[in-house]
């Protein structure tokens, strides 16, 4: 890994964890050249399912999407970022687990509704 810094290659690894339900690792790491230290996360790259729109046109999923959506819905209640993030992790598990190849994107806003309606009762 590449010091974020300095640019070395030179680092090493100082801590590891599992986080999110054991589907992230978290490294802990230090620069051997600039001695400066930082966190990475590790995540499977799976193919997901694409999405089908209302409009019956194709896209992939975007956990990025998904994130800045309830970061919106979510920005004035009392929710740690950590709970969304359990909360993108289960959606995305979900997904995971669909036999099709193209799911409804009305079947993300199903999880995502139940979802916030875990996180915060309003």
């Amino acid at each position: 890994m590449r010091c974020p810094f300095c640019q070395s290659d030179d680092t090493k690894v100082l801590d590891t964890r599992l986080i999110d339900d054991g589907s992230q690792v978290r490294r802990r790491r230090e620069c051997t050249s600039c001695g400066e230290r930082y966190s990475t996360r590790e995540t499977v790259d799976l193919n997901l399912p694409r999405l089908i729109k209302s409009d019956e046109s194709r896209e992939l999923f975007s956990e990025e999407k998904l994130r800045s959506g309830l970061l919106k819905a979510l920005e004035k209640r009392p929710v740690k970022t950590s709970q969304i993030e359990t909360s993108i992790a289960r959606i995305s598990r979900k997904l995971m687990t669909q036999a099709e190849r193209e799911v409804p994107s009305a079947k993300i806003g199903e999880w995502v509704m139940e979802e916030l309606k875990a996180l915060d009762e309003v």
